[in-house]
């Protein structure tokens, strides 16, 4: 908020001072831009001036698409190749030149063209959600898309997501023009580290090798059909590679196609190898590549090898060296602008191929190349993955950190908070953990630690699967049930865990009572189905027959749904989700964590677990007028060194006498909170020095009776 203010007192034009404002879902970007649309509006109201402010946000295609022709199609990745076959610079330069074709081309973005892009295109003064920039669009016949790509530059505040700043392919083609003082701003960055680490992981299977050999052999026929009728633009091609990366990159928006894994600088003034210039050389290059491969996925037996020692293996095999696997995926993107490929969906496997081999030459530390032959979790079930696993967060986020002056990271879980600079490598400036202004308590967080039967609760591995331990946590999810009105939620540490349990309980009965008090729904890992039970959950919340989501800790549920005010009033977490432990890529993350900052195994699994735990629980509660039940069903939630690296405005609101409890003592203290809730409340009731405002009085809940 200071540095917002910062922003919001500055006379200076548009773009002279900007706030990079990075998120995780599109439902976050939009919340933010409407708050950051109210409260521009307030200050104009109190101050009488017309601030000259830009606020803008950015998503994807298919959320700011308005074309009718490209979003007809269902498949993210099937928008953006249509997208590409309408705006690409060959599309639209045959479409004047061959009138008669009728080459399809998207209006909305040769309109933009003609305006001379960011050289002569402004929007007015204001804030855009994402709906105002689509109606902009629609009222100017402008494409919203590359609309706010190109406003980027003017904006003075930015939203988007925080892969735009940490996925190196993504930042170099969106964010690598933002000046250096902008002030960058994490939110809800609690797994960053994750973040950083998944956008320079690559995995290749049997079905991925098998589509990247149909590609490689669609760009052999490809260059044959360029040469016989166009052998010019192959040979202008060649040209340009001898001059070096640096102007073969250089082209239109609407032509940066691949997002390609960011390589040194230095290496851009380099010339590409000659090995690789020729376009049916690097066709040749690709399949030996792929092959090869192929052939590694045969292997009957684990493989851990350093990138190091897998260009070797390559070389040894396929005499293929390290510099032109470093040129990969650039000299892809080359290739297929040259070749005027417009279904770039059918090249996706192929670039996944191109990324690997960029990566695991670029990068001799910091990465390992695990084949693993079989189900991680099912030993006897074939199915070989080549994981190229990142295990330092620091690659992708140290050139955040270098460019811009200002870096703040901040999410209502980040605990503890000394960790981060750990896991992230860097000094902080300032290190901070606010409590939370609430207009009452409203936050009950119960630690059950044993059934009415006396039996412990825990999830840990050599007794999950007990019948004893199973059955109760069967019946304390039906006591809640019973008492907790309309959403209740729960998490479990895995699908596979969840999956079981389910299935104990439909044997015991347990199901069929619950089904008595409220509708059942479960995330699956498929996000089809996922939307479809959440869909159905908020329904039946919405009509008063109340509902049970069964829902897993790191999924999509945990990390991006509210269930604000009836749609959660109660969240379970059913045991602590730790990471599966004996799964090879945790473990060379472990011991290169351990080696490089002196991190420890348990210490890390630890904080990991929590900072999730603590994300599930938060679910329920997105309001200083909303409430929530909050019960952590493991005993090993009462242990003081768990529970104390829980956030801060979690562990103030546990109470000693609601540690260590049975489930019937829980069931107890759950009445009595609910009941407590249910009270007509004085929303004018200062808190310390806040006074609620009439906009709270009038959202506030309306009393519940039980």
């Amino acid at each position: 908020m200071i540095e917002l203010k910062k922003i919001l007192d500055a006379k200076a034009h548009p773009g002279s001072c900007k706030l990079v404002y990075c998120t995780r879902t599109v439902p976050e970007i939009d919340k933010a831009l409407a708050e950051l649309k109210r409260l521009i509006a307030y200050r104009e109201k109190v101050t009488g001036d017309k601030l000259k402010f830009l606020g803008i946000g950015l998503s994807s295609r298919r959320n700011l698409c308005i074309n009718s022709e490209v979003v007809s199609e269902k498949v993210g990745k099937a928008i953006d190749s249509k997208c590409h076959s309408l705006t690409a610079s060959w599309v639209r330069q045959r479409a004047r030149t061959h009138p008669g074709e009728q080459v399809k081309t998207c209006r909305f973005y040769e309109n933009i063209e003609e305006l001379g892009g960011s050289r002569g295109l402004s929007i007015p003064s204001g804030v855009y959600t994402m709906e105002d920039l689509k109606e902009y669009g629609q009222e100017n016949g402008l494409c919203p898309y590359f609309l706010s790509r190109l406003m980027l530059q003017q904006a003075n505040v930015i939203i988007y997501s925080y892969y735009y700043l940490l996925d190196p392919k993504v930042a170099e083609l969106v964010s690598r023009d933002l000046p250096k003082d902008a002030i960058v701003v994490f939110d809800e960055a609690h797994n960053i580290d994750n973040v950083c680490i998944e956008s320079l992981s690559v995995d290749i299977n049997r079905r991925t090798l098998d589509a990247a050999s149909r590609s490689v052999q669609k760009l052999a026929e490809r260059i044959q059909e360029i040469k016989s009728t166009d052998a010019e633009r192959l040979r202008d091609e060649y040209t340009r590679l001898v001059e070096g990366l640096r102007r073969t990159n250089e082209g239109r928006l609407a032509d940066e196609i691949m997002a390609n894994p960011v390589i040194p600088d230095e290496l851009l003034q380099e010339v590409v190898p000659g090995n690789i210039r020729q376009g049916e050389h690097f066709v040749a290059f690709l399949r030996r590549f792929v092959e090869y491969l192929k052939t590694k996925l045969r292997t009957p037996h684990v493989i851990t090898e350093s990138p190091t020692a897998f260009i070797q293996s390559v070389r040894d095999a396929t005499t293929i060296e390290r510099k032109p696997l470093r040129f990969c995926a650039e000299r892809l993107q080359s290739l297929v602008k040259t070749l005027e490929l417009a279904r770039l969906d059918e090249l996706s496997a192929l670039q996944r191929v191109a990324n690997f081999a960029t990566i695991v030459a670029t990068y001799p530390k910091g990465f390992l190349v695990i084949l693993e032959p079989f189900e991680d979790q099912a030993p006897s079930v074939p199915n070989p993955v080549l994981h190229l696993c990142c295990l330092d967060a620091t690659i992708a986020i140290k050139p955040v950190f270098s460019r811009f002056q200002s870096v703040i990271i901040t999410s209502g879980t980040l605990s503890p908070l000394d960790m981060y600079p750990k896991i992230l490598n860097f000094s902080t400036v300032l290190m901070q953990s606010f409590p939370m202004t609430l207009s009452r308590n409203i936050v009950c967080p119960l630690i059950v630690t044993r059934g009415s039967d006396q039996v412990s609760m825990t999830s840990r591995f050599e007794i999950r699967n007990d019948p004893a331990v199973v059955r109760n946590y069967g019946n304390l999810l039906l006591d809640f049930c019973r008492i907790t009105p309309d959403g209740l939620v729960c998490f479990f540490p895995s699908y596979i865990y969840l999956e079981m349990i389910v299935t104990m309980w439909h044997e015991m009965g347990i199901l069929n009572e619950v089904l008595r008090h409220k509708l059942l729904f479960i995330e699956t890992p498929d996000s089809v189905e996922t939307s479809i039970a959440l869909e159905n959950y908020r329904r039946a919340c919405d009509n008063g027959r109340g509902a049970v989501l069964l829902s897993v800790a790191r999924g999509k549920v945990s990390e991006g749904i509210d269930f604000d005010h009836h749609y959660g009033r109660a969240v379970i977490m059913f045991g602590i989700p730790y990471q599966y432990t004996e799964s090879r890529i945790l473990k060379a993350r472990l011991e290169y964590m351990r080696e490089q900052y002196g991190i420890r195994e348990n210490d890390f699994l630890t904080f990991d677990a929590l900072r999730h735990a603590a994300q599930c629980l938060g679910r329920v509660l997105r309001g200083k007028n909303d409430y929530g039940l909050m019960v952590l069903a493991d005993k090993r939630f009462a242990r003081y060194d768990k529970r104390a690296k829980l956030p801060k405005w979690l562990t103030q609101a546990i109470l000693e006498t609601n540690v260590n409890l049975s489930a019937d003592m829980a069931v107890q203290l759950g009445v009595r909170f609910f009941r407590e809730m249910a009270q007509p409340f004085d929303a004018k009731a200062q808190v310390g020095s806040t006074m609620l405002s009439e906009e709270d009085i009038r959202n506030n809940d309306r009393p519940m009776v039980l």
